[in-house]
């Protein structure tokens, strides 16, 4: 047992308080430094071997936190706090991860020097609140249409131009009051496949074929009809079937049902698309009249298709409606078909469709996933930039904000001063990351970047990672998403307090064991 550990009864282990800070400390640490090299413009990849010998080489941060293997409590906090980051904004948890390290390393050592945890809270808490307003000042919108779009979906792309213009077609043909929407994430929209060409499908991608192979590979301008449910007839209990009847309802119900089919042909539908099973006999009726039909699609599918078509979602029930009342569930789209060779089927919106999937292509299942993941980040980064707002990219706006918190900091009063610092000491983590990774001394290139903006007074300035030089990042088009930002902020502030509060750590005894 570790001389920090004190045994407490039988079962129980208790970190005495310093021990614990620090055990949770390095496991943060760890984990920051498993990322901080994929930072930046010439940040490198990580490789990630799982017990098979499968291998993934990435440089997405959400991707590496995601994959890695840890036990220890607070690495996962941190790792759940990532992803959650992830989930919500779509890029940042690089960020996010190195500013919460950052954080918990700057609190530790002052609380190891006798400043009181709750004292640096308080601090911290006071300097990411002047940080986040600060950065929101500094804030500028954009439109779906903004050049500065472009250089957003670029920068998370990793500087693949290809994907970048992709993602950034893709969000012109959904518009921007889509975008803006609470509900809609761009980074859903993004599918890889291997063999395919990559393109911007003015619709959507099903995974699924037809229900049928002697159905229509392609149906043109068709009317959309979408089945919230197996469309199939009703069925009549073994028991009941066996009674003349109940065999005589059977008879009924399955007349009824072809005849509900016959309906929807003379209607002129041409594509159903349905959340379970066909049943045989209307297969083969839709077979006979040339409809494309799709089963067993998730409810999002069914969601997207019915976005996407204007079609509404009815039950099988509702097929007994009049014609005339089933018109009105009918949705229409450009065209519907079967890619054999990639084993999915495309629905193309009208011209009016806000709708669009980025298609990525690739030639093995490796370079898919991380092409996807690449897209994916972008998308996020786009969608946040057109919905939040853009600030400069490269680190500014870091050391722009810890300016403006070591401004703050001469007017606090008592040890809460300690927090702001471990702030400011935080804001140039991220930079000092990015300069290092470019191969430059991350100590003088930002000690000099703090005075030129100062000298200068712009929070505009960062460094060039070809040249090494000071340059105007807004001039050369490096922005990143105001929400990123803002959200990485909020994030590593409330995992650092989360760490850095926990005074004991307790192994708690097994469930069967005796009390």
């Amino acid at each position: 047992m570790s001389s920090h550990v004190k045994q407490v009864s039988k079962t129980t282990d208790v970190d005495e308080r310093l021990a614990a800070l620090m055990t949770n400390s390095s496991a943060i640490s760890s984990l920051s430094a498993a990322v901080e090299g994929t930072i930046g413009p010439k940040g490198l990849d990580c490789m990630l071997v799982d017990k098979f010998g499968d291998v993934t080489v990435t440089n997405d941060g959400a991707t590496i936190l995601d994959k890695i293997d840890t036990a220890h409590p607070a690495a996962k906090m941190l790792i759940r706090a990532a992803r959650a980051q992830e989930e919500e904004i779509g890029d940042g948890t690089t960020t996010t991860t190195i500013l919460a390290a950052a954080l918990i390393a700057e609190g530790v050592g002052h609380v190891s020097k006798g400043v009181p945890v709750t004292r640096v809270i308080e601090g911290i808490r006071q300097g990411i609140s002047d940080t986040l307003s600060f950065v929101a000042s500094k804030s500028t919108e954009v439109s779906v249409n903004d050049e500065a779009v472009f250089a957003v979906a670029l920068i998370a792309a990793r500087g693949n131009a290809e994907i970048a213009d992709m993602v950034v077609k893709a969000a012109r043909l959904i518009g921007e009051e889509t975008l803006k929407s609470a509900g809609f994430r761009l980074a859903d929209s993004v599918v890889a496949a291997e063999g395919a060409q990559s393109e911007v499908i003015n619709g959507m991608i099903l995974d699924k074929q037809r229900a049928s192979k002697q159905m229509p590979t392609a149906v043109e301008n068709p009317l959309v009809l979408i089945v919230d449910e197996a469309l199939e007839p009703p069925q009549v209990e073994n028991e009941a079937l066996a009674t003349e009847s109940g065999f005589a309802r059977h008879i009924a119900m399955q007349e009824e049902f072809r005849a509900n089919i016959q309906k929807l042909i003379d209607l002129g539908v041409g594509f159903v698309a349905t959340a379970k099973g066909i049943d045989p006999v209307a297969e083969e009726l839709m077979v006979d009249a040339g409809i494309l039909a799709v089963r067993r699609l998730s409810s999002r599918d069914i969601a997207s298709l019915a976005a996407l078509t204007g079609a509404r979602t009815i039950k099988r029930a509702g097929l007994a409606k009049s014609p005339d009342e089933l018109k009105s569930f009918l949705g229409v789209c450009g065209r519907v078909y079967e890619d054999e060779r990639l084993n999915h089927i495309r629905v193309v919106g009208d011209s009016d469709a806000k709708m669009a999937t980025v298609l990525i292509g690739a030639s093995t299942r490796e370079v898919k996933d991380e092409r996807q993941r690449v897209a994916r980040d972008a998308a996020g980064a786009l969608q946040a930039a057109v919905s939040s707002g853009i600030v400069p990219g490269g680190g500014a706006i870091e050391i722009a904000a810890l300016r403006h918190v070591q401004a703050i900091r001469e007017s606090a009063r008592g040890m809460a001063a300690y927090g702001i610092d471990c702030v400011a000491a935080a804001l140039k983590k991220p930079p000092g990351c990015i300069v290092a990774n470019a191969g430059l001394n991350p100590l003088e290139k930002v000690e000099n970047l703090i005075v030129a903006q100062h000298e200068a007074g712009s929070h505009c300035l960062g460094i060039d990672c070809d040249t090494g030089e000071i340059a105007d990042m807004i001039a050369n088009g490096i922005f990143d998403p105001t929400a990123v930002k803002l959200h990485a902020l909020r994030t590593a502030a409330e995992i650092a307090e989360a760490i850095l509060r926990i005074n004991t750590i307790i192994r708690k005894r097994d469930e069967g064991e005796d009390g």
